[in-house]
């Protein structure tokens, strides 16, 4: 009988990652690292116009070059079967959505050979008229039937209009988050090797999840899916970007089978920001009525976002204000407009980064209004029960989140804004929230007779560190030291488990993990004697477990501080220190959940300061196209960031009890940051990020 585990092995405990060793040394392998023989390399090419329709490709010196195999176009592309998504749709028709839309692929012996080539199509257009501008008042905004997640787009209760006209203490406010990349350390990569004898495609895709990938392949390809193997062992980050199938894996595997070649396609950075998906621009109407102590009568918020002509994305950002605060009348909209440009799509905490950064800088400008500490306000309007639906919440800590905070921060002694010369120092605070998802998973455990055993999951690591949790949980249901475990994921041919998204993996695959080792330590427990050659196996599916509703409202909560000072001679802001203090389950892995924490409130520092993107309206196209001009924090703008928890014993959610921690650092951040600053200056800037041209102009704005 399995012994129970101690030490550093037991779930809850802070191990460190079982793949570090190979990432550190360069043994892990990523999907463009897969070199088949006879491989050969692939290069996009861009639309250049806005919109319209292509009228010729002239390819003739793109294929005379030496080491050209040849060059897919609309023309002449192999057609594909149907999709989904129709942003994978590639190379089927002259249309041109939106500027950077692929309209050839040019394939050679070398990369560099693909990216000659590819510059050598010449392509001809017919333009159409196009409009890539965002306004509230756009004459073609409407209220989609529901936003990203299957929200509804349109939610109310009470009058909230008559109710903020009663009010005594009212705020008004716009605000406003710019476009935004997910900028992933590995672009997207894939390798495709098509084996005609086999009837087999095989493919290593820089991805969140195979399974994902290899269906929509199937429907693309008209293939099986039992005839195409999909592999993302080691994913360098995705931030949503890679949450479903993106154009290279369809442009690897498409060009793989019609030239009977393996193929590899790295997209360019430049590319991504029109090809993989980005976090559309928000316009936020946030308006807030209040008595006099400070207790919220009415909250109104209404978002206008973009979204391509291509698909449909409607960011959720006005959908965390249904559960935040205790509002007997609310009012939350999404409204959007169909625009000629790239198809936004999930980036870290879609919804909830940006609304709650509206939603929060609101907040604290009605304390401002009352002349009461915000963190007091946040808690004198703290629910009983989640405002939209009702539900009793499975647990929420957000109080006790600010009030930990609170003290580890020293707020009380950094109420006064201080001067240092040039420089003028202010602190803020802010909440967070994220939902808890879980979706169905299976898995599948062995015990070997050499006394080691061998969890399955197609999961996904992406950097969050799955692999070594999944074991703590497979250890801690098997009983056993956590060295005797090893985890196989990454692979199509591995039990079925869901993407790696919306915070949603360990609570997903973790389930599946946790049945089928208990199930198998019953087994291991009913057996007598060796055990025998192959060992013995025990399966697990949620899928009946993780589909019942809940009746509670169930959410992750958190409360963001951040110290920071402005340089009022160049408009600078620097963040001097932050703290993130969070109520999320029960945290199986310290190390590596202080790593998420820190990664998103890292993420959110940048949103708050410097990260953002411009869309031209007369080329139409996001000019801030790489990491030379799309600026994401380095080590020197976080000087010292600490994350914290508060232990929650919640047994509505899982059997481990965990919620999901990969997205909700992010939640709350820009607007503790837009909140010291606030305090710091007396200036109030309602647009990110918080750049020295702006800072500037509202110091100057403001007088001496």
């Amino acid at each position: 009988m399995p012994t129970p585990p101690d030490g550093p092995s037991a779930l809850g405990s802070p191990a460190r990652r079982s793949e570090g060793h190979a990432k550190v040394t360069g043994a892990a392998r990523y999907a463009a690292e897969h070199t088949p023989p006879d491989c050969a390399y692939a290069w996009p090419v861009p639309a250049t116009i806005v919109r319209g329709r292509v009228t010729s490709v002239d390819i003739a010196a793109a294929t005379a070059a030496p080491g050209v195999i040849g060059v897919l176009t609309p023309y002449d592309a192999p057609r594909l079967g149907t999709a989904d998504d129709p942003t994978l749709h590639l190379l089927q028709d002259l249309s041109v959505p939106h500027r950077g839309w692929y309209v050839a692929l040019a394939v050679a012996d070398t990369p560099e050979g693909a990216r000659a080539a590819a510059a050598r199509v010449r392509v001809t257009y017919e333009t159409d008229p196009h409009d890539v501008t965002l306004s509230a008042d756009h004459p073609g905004v409407y209220t989609p039937a529901e936003a990203n997640g299957g929200h509804p787009a349109h939610r109310r209760q009470g009058d909230p209009d008559a109710a903020f006209a009663a009010a005594p203490v009212r705020i008004d406010r716009a605000y406003a988050v710019p476009p935004l990349h997910n900028h992933p350390m590995e672009p997207h990569s894939a390798t495709a090797a098509w084996d005609a004898e086999r009837h087999h495609l095989t493919v290593h895709d820089s991805s969140q999840g195979a399974g994902a990938v290899r269906a929509a392949l199937a429907a693309l390809l008209n293939l099986a899916e039992e005839d195409i193997t999909v592999v993302s062992e080691h994913v360098g980050g995705g931030f949503g970007s890679k949450g479903t199938p993106r154009p290279h894996v369809v442009l690897a595997a498409m060009a793989s089978r019609h030239y009977g070649r393996p193929v590899k396609l790295a997209l360019p950075r430049a590319h991504l920001p029109a090809t993989v998906g980005h976090r559309a621009p928000t316009l936020h109407r946030i308006r807030l009525g209040a008595r006099t102590d400070g207790t919220l009568t009415s909250l109104t918020h209404e978002v206008t976002t973009h979204t391509s002509r291509v698909r449909e994305f409607v960011e959720q950002a006005a959908v965390p204000a249904r559960i935040m605060y205790a509002v007997p009348d609310m009012r939350t909209t999404h409204r959007v407009v169909a625009l000629d440009v790239p198809t936004p799509s999930w980036m870290r905490a879609p919804g909830e980064a940006p609304g709650m950064y509206a939603l929060e800088s609101a907040m604290d400008e009605l304390a401002d209004a009352l002349g009461v500490d915000p963190i007091e306000l946040r808690i004198r309007n703290e629910p009983r029960t989640e405002p939209d639906s009702g539900h009793p919440f499975s647990s929420r800590h957000l109080v006790e989140c600010l009030r930990e905070g609170a003290e580890r921060f020293g707020w009380a002694r950094c109420r006064e804004p201080r001067r240092d010369g040039p420089y003028l120092i202010g602190s803020g605070v802010a909440a967070a929230t994220y939902p808890v998802l879980v979706m169905p998973s299976t898995a599948r455990a062995h015990a070997r007779s050499d006394g080691r055993y061998l969890v399955e999951v197609n999961a996904t690591d992406i950097g969050t560190g799955a692999r070594t949790v999944l074991a703590q949980v497979a250890a801690d249901a098997l009983r056993v030291p956590l060295d005797r475990v090893t985890v196989a994921i990454g692979h199509t041919g591995l039990p079925a488990a869901p993407l790696a998204g919306g915070s949603s993996g360990t609570a997903s695959w973790g389930w599946a993990v946790h049945d089928a080792c208990t199930a198998l330590t019953a087994r291991l427990e009913r057996h007598h004697g060796a055990l025998p050659p192959g060992g013995l196996t025990a399966s697990a599916d949620t899928t009946q477990s993780a589909k019942q509703k809940s009746p509670y409202s169930r959410h992750a909560f958190g409360a963001h501080f951040a110290e920071v000072r402005v340089d009022t001679i160049t408009g600078e802001v620097r963040v001097r220190r932050m703290l993130g203090v969070f109520a999320a389950g029960r945290i199986l892995n310290p190390l590596t959940a202080r790593s998420q924490f820190t990664g998103g409130m890292v993420m959110g520092i940048g949103m708050a300061l410097t990260e953002h993107s411009t869309m031209d309206p007369q080329f139409g196209d996001f000019t801030e196209s790489d990491l030379a001009a799309y600026h994401v924090p380095a080590h020197a703008d976080v000087p010292a960031i600490e994350a914290h928890w508060i232990d929650e014993h919640d047994k509505h959610l899982n059997p481990m009890g965990s919620k999901g921690i990969g997205e909700i650092g992010i939640v709350g951040t820009a607007a503790a940051v837009a909140n010291a600053f606030h305090h710091a200056t007396g200036c109030r800037l309602r647009e990110l990020p918080l750049t020295p041209d702006r800072v500037l102009a509202a110091l100057g704005s403001a007088g001496p």
